[in-house]
């Protein structure tokens, strides 16, 4: 179930609001509103669309998505346990007004779980305004080594075909020369509006691909991480393993879907 379906999140009358679900479907409609929200993956992986970027919430991740921000959210997850809270915040808090997409610690991991008793209840409730002021209070803090795995949507429409070859292709190796064909732009005009564009070079672009495809394959479980590494375009595991410690400042190994 969707929140926005049955909820006005902005018309409730109390500061917070928490909505957990164990197999979360999505609407994939861009919305905003007033509240900001946390938004954390317990199991599967979630992609979230927030003002023009793809961020991706591996399992164990959380993503704080600032008020009036428009979002949606989509998964390919078969299954998705997802913790959503809704928070008014302080405007002047800079904080408030950026996005992050970071790694759960255990502190924070375990006060979440434990806010899920309050989870759909519409009345106010004074000790959950105390427990979740203190959980807003202190995200800041939990959030000082942000992971910001995103790609962002190019706007020039002259992008639209090599971006869509990359995201089919993205296993191959890909040369700028390629997409310059593929475009009909001249390697240097390509170059510059790629970067301007996406914020990266083409082979940082084609590697954050490569990371987030594997995220998808290592949580499924169904593939071992010499597998992975094969299938997103890697010739070894040991390329793979470094490059995905190079984005991901963690191990492959700590992305393999577990059974409980």
């Amino acid at each position: 179930m969707n929140p926005h379906d049955t909820i006005a999140i902005d018309e409730l009358e109390k500061p917070y609001f928490v909505w957990f679900e164990d197999n979360w479907t999505h609407d994939d409609i861009l919305h905003s509103h007033e509240k900001g929200q946390l938004v954390y993956v317990e199991s599967g992986f979630q992609y979230i669309t927030v003002d023009g970027k793809i961020y991706l919430l591996p399992q164990n991740h959380a993503a704080w998505i600032p008020p009036g921000s428009v979002h949606k959210t989509n998964t390919h997850s078969e299954k998705i346990k997802l913790m959503i809270m809704f928070a008014d915040v302080d405007p002047d808090i800079s904080f408030h007004q950026e996005i992050h997409v970071f790694s759960v610690p255990p502190v924070l991991k375990e006060m979440i779980k434990y806010a899920e008793r309050w989870s759909k209840i519409m009345s106010k409730d004074p000790d959950e305004m105390l427990f979740l002021k203190a959980l807003f209070n202190e995200l800041p803090r939990f959030v000082e080594h942000s992971l910001k795995l995103h790609i962002r949507l190019p706007e020039d429409k002259r992008l639209s075909e090599p971006i869509g070859y990359l995201h089919n292709h993205y296993q191959e190796d890909i040369r700028i020369e390629d997409l310059s064909e593929i475009s009909l732009l001249s390697l240097r005009t390509l170059e510059r509006i790629f970067k301007k564009e996406t914020g990266m070079t083409l082979s940082k672009y084609q590697q954050i691909l490569r990371i987030i495809k594997s995220l998808e394959l290592l949580s499924s479980g169904d593939l071992t991480i010499s597998e992975t590494a094969y299938q997103v375009g890697y010739k070894s595991v040991q390329a793979f393993t470094r490059s995905f410690r190079s984005v991901m400042q963690s191990r492959p190994t700590d992305f393999i879907k577990t059974t409980q």
